[in-house]
């Protein structure tokens, strides 16, 4: 009889420590800021608030603050995830084709990924620099006058977007290439016997085959962007140089670190938005990829 009950509470035990961590880490924090952003006027410090209700939620709508945060975040994404993706499906294609130091390249850039976030940004913030900048130096010998690129509120956000864009790539490369290298060799040499021309090739055999790999770069990518926040300090340490780069995660931070008193209540209403948001996005593409595959 032991032995038999031991056999069935065995699995729950092996489980019980991840179930813990997800509990305490997980589950506890979602469930609290639910909680806390219907709690009106709360005071983190006494525990106090004057009800339950939706104000919190009709606060944030109205602030121009995360409205400007929530157009800034979606126009990012916008830029962000098309331009990153492209260039990765061309640059892991060029990679997965190269047979020699195929794996020192990959190394190559991979290593913006575990390079300090802080050292990446303020080599970036010397490149944009607008007198001694090495962009805007390629940028005269095409003739392209110097831009302001982190002193003028019209170029902030295309600088915050190319190094963005630099950012994720590395990631995005390194998936991709994965998958390259699971397609089976035999499709391509199939074309070839048939006089398929390389681009010919790149369009009906290699991004249909790699269609999965690139909707998970998609949704990863998505989420990630839609989190957009480190990338501000390094540049510009915050929100733009006249506060026009507000992004939702940053006007979560705002409202429970930089104000005084902190609105605890009105960042989780925030948070539960954003999630919101990132959640209708990714059912939208799940919903485009069942639609493209069937």
């Amino acid at each position: 009889m032991k032995s038999r009950f031991f056999e069935k509470v065995k699995p729950f035990l092996y489980l019980a420590p991840f179930i813990v961590g997800v509990t305490i880490f997980t589950l506890y924090p979602i469930v609290n800021v639910v909680k806390m952003s219907l709690m009106e006027n709360y005071k983190y410090l006494t525990g106090d608030f004057t009800g339950y209700g939706f104000g919190n939620f009709k606060t944030v709508i109205e602030d121009q603050y995360f409205r400007q945060a929530m157009g800034n975040t979606l126009k990012y994404v916008a830029v962000v995830i098309p331009i990153s993706t492209c260039l990765a499906v061309v640059i892991a294609t060029l990679l997965n084709s190269i047979k020699k130091f195929q794996a020192l390249l990959q190394t190559a850039y991979f290593l913006p990924m575990v390079t300090s976030v802080t050292a990446v940004g303020l080599a970036w913030r010397f490149m944009f620099n607008y007198k001694q900048g090495v962009i805007n130096y390629v940028l005269s010998l095409f003739g392209v006058p110097a831009i302001d690129w982190l002193g003028a509120t019209a170029s902030n956000f295309s600088a915050l977007c190319v190094y963005g864009i630099w950012a994720i790539l590395p990631f995005t490369i390194i998936l991709l290439v994965s998958g390259l290298q699971n397609i089976d060799p035999m499709y391509y040499t199939a074309a070839k016997v048939d006089g398929a021309k390389p681009l010919r090739i790149f369009f009906r055999i290699t991004i249909p085959l790699l269609a999965p790999t690139i909707f998970l770069v998609l949704t990863v990518n998505c989420i990630s962007c839609f989190k957009v926040y480190n990338e501000l300090f390094p540049l510009f340490a915050g929100p733009g140089i006249a506060y026009n780069l507000f992004t939702v995660v940053y006007y979560i931070y705002y409202e429970f670190r930089v104000l005084t008193p902190a609105k605890y209540g009105l960042a989780a209403a925030a948070a539960l938005m954003l999630f919101g948001v990132i959640f209708v996005v990714n059912m939208l593409k799940s919903f485009v990829e069942k639609k493209l595959s069937n």
